[in-house]
């Protein structure tokens, strides 16, 4: 006598999220483009470290410019963004120069970072003169990021805490300057210490530019903490 088998339950298949492939790929393809630069990126070893197929790489992004792209805007915007705006909007009770010297002394200086550097610079040197649109998604993170340091030093000036002389929005683009541009050496240098150093200038940078009724408190609040 046969007795019929039961067919075994198939498994349900799971559910499609394309919002989720769509953020696995932008994240593989950042971790590409940061390690080796935008046009050495190679899409299949971002599908290989994804498990997408390339019809669906190309169903999110049409090009591998405007994987590029996103990846500018989504996820390299975030790094002035997280690191300054957002702890600067935070802190407006407080005096602004404190505010950026502790986020400049909060910058990482492991070796891998010193390593692979700021993902905004190495983009904007890489790619800038080669396509117009990525640097003009560069730009305008550079300029928010200018335009938040200057409104916390216009912050600051109003409650007597910043030289009044200063230009904001020169002493910003300074201050970033300085910022990337030590990155950049202690990236070359594969050092440490070159960072170090260049965190203590840019920090008596920032010290010299507090109105002359507010020195001493600076330097009683540094000893306080």
């Amino acid at each position: 006598m046969f007795v019929a088998r039961e067919s075994p339950k198939r498994r349900a298949p799971r559910p499609r999220n394309p919002e989720r492939t769509r953020q696995r790929l932008l994240q593989a393809a950042f971790r590409e483009v940061y390690r080796y630069g935008f046009q050495s990126a190679g899409i299949d070893t971002i599908l290989a470290a994804t498990n997408v197929t390339k019809g669906a790489l190309y169903y999110h992004f049409e090009s591998k410019e405007a994987l590029g792209y996103a990846i500018i805007e989504e996820i390299v915007a975030k790094f002035p963004l997280e690191r300054w705006l957002l702890p600067l909007g935070r802190s407006k009770d407080r005096d602004p120069i404190d505010a950026l010297i502790g986020i400049v002394q909060s910058i990482p200086s492991r070796p891998r970072d010193l390593k692979a550097g700021c993902p905004l610079v190495n983009l904007a040197q890489e790619m800038s003169q080669l396509d117009e649109q990525f640097r003009k998604r560069l730009e305008r993170i550079f300029q928010a990021w200018q335009d938040g340091i200057a409104m916390a030093l216009r912050r600051g000036q109003s409650q007597g805490t910043v030289r009044r002389g200063l230009v904001p929005e020169k002493a910003a683009s300074f201050l970033i300057a300085m910022v990337e541009g030590y990155e950049v050496l202690a990236k070359n240098a594969q050092d440490a210490e070159l960072w170090n150093m260049g965190i203590e200038n840019i920090v008596g940078w920032l010290g010299s530019l507090r109105a002359a009724g507010s020195r001493n408190r600076g330097r009683l609040h540094r000893c306080l903490k």
